[in-house]
């Protein structure tokens, strides 16, 4: 409990910096420097989320599915892993609150991997992630009844290929609104 109000007063002081500064582009990442996070999620999608945490903090109302702070609705894996990585925890909070401030918006939580594995083995590891996310969600105060799982193992890859690149786009739980 301590290291989670640590966590996030670093968090809301760092987006108060961050709201300082002038925006930067999208792929502000370094075009060489190595990720465990596809380079569509680059450090500014995690600037939207903390200036989300922030607004949440001081009292400003929860925005909508289509804020831009809730646009971004896919987390990331690493390789045979069904645990959050700590760069999306804010990105689950963002949705979490908005889907416990509006109880009669439903989301499906779409699990994925890469092709490595086998379908069994795959349909298996998509479904512990979207499980991990839906944990997370509920721990926050989404209502049971607001989530639904499903896993598609690697037959909906965001990314063909068969490179590291390729795959880090596939281990991934797509949120999606249905309403």
């Amino acid at each position: 409990m301590h290291k989670t109000v640590i966590l996030w007063v670093a968090v809301i002081g760092a987006s108060l910096l961050a709201g300082c500064s002038s925006p930067k582009p999208r792929n502000a990442a370094g075009a060489g420097a190595a990720s465990s996070v596809p380079s569509d999620q680059s450090a500014a999608k995690g600037a939207d989320m903390s200036s989300a945490d922030s607004a949440a903090a001081n009292g400003a109302g929860v925005a909508g599915p289509s804020a831009p702070q809730l646009q971004n609705r896919s987390i990331y894996f690493d390789f045979d892993s069904s645990d959050i990585k700590q760069e999306f925890e804010a990105l689950v909070t963002a949705h979490a609150r908005y889907l416990a401030s509006s109880p009669s918006t439903r989301v499906r939580l779409e699990g994925n991997t890469d092709e490595r594995g086998s379908r069994e083995y795959n349909i298996g590891l998509g479904e512990r992630r979207a499980q991990a996310v839906r944990r997370a969600l509920m721990l926050q105060g989404v209502a049971d009844s607001q989530i639904t799982t499903v896993s598609y193992g690697e037959e909906r890859p965001a990314v063909t290929g068969h490179t590291e690149e390729a795959w880090s786009h596939n281990r991934r739980v797509d949120i999606v609104y249905l309403n």
